[in-house]
């Protein structure tokens, strides 16, 4: 009995700190550093971009990251993360599928791209919601045209 009790408590403690982990970057970067939105109620769609030189910068959505991925050229991109929109986790944005479109909107653009962990969450949301499941080299592009100062 004394052993299932410390394998709880071990797996609950393993679990609350990966909770606490997953969302730090929003305790050291509460407002998004292009529009000013807040991070943890746009926990869903944040990103952080993160430089080979250590530097990183928060943003609200992937419409903030590209806008700063396009007003810093010059450095090096280390890692792109964007948050799971159902467990708001970060993920590498390689890594996830992504869906454009549906009913829900956007943040920061008019035609949504969301990310999700996995292709079953990604398929649940498009049952629920509509939308496509698309690259990352097409949601990038995608990104790229809405984020266009022409476009605004």
């Amino acid at each position: 009995m004394r052993v299932l009790v410390v394998a709880v408590y071990l797996l609950l403690c393993t679990f609350f700190a990966g909770v606490t982990f997953a969302h730090q970057d929003i305790e050291q970067h509460r407002s998004c550093e292009y529009c000013g939105m807040d991070r943890k109620v746009y926990g869903y769609s944040r990103a952080l971009v993160v430089y080979e030189d250590g530097g990183q910068t928060a943003v609200c959505s992937l419409h903030c990251a590209v806008t700063e991925l396009n007003a810093h050229k010059e450095k090096k991109l280390k890692q792109l993360l964007v948050a799971d929109r159902d467990s708001h986790q970060l993920i590498d944005v390689e890594d996830a599928t992504w869906v454009t479109g549906g009913n829900k909107r956007g943040v920061m653009t008019h035609r949504p791209k969301w990310a999700f962990a996995s292709k079953k969450g990604a398929q649940a949301f498009i049952d629920s919601n509509g939308g496509t499941i698309i690259t990352w080299s097409e949601t990038l592009s995608a990104a790229k045209e809405d984020a266009a100062p022409n476009r605004r």
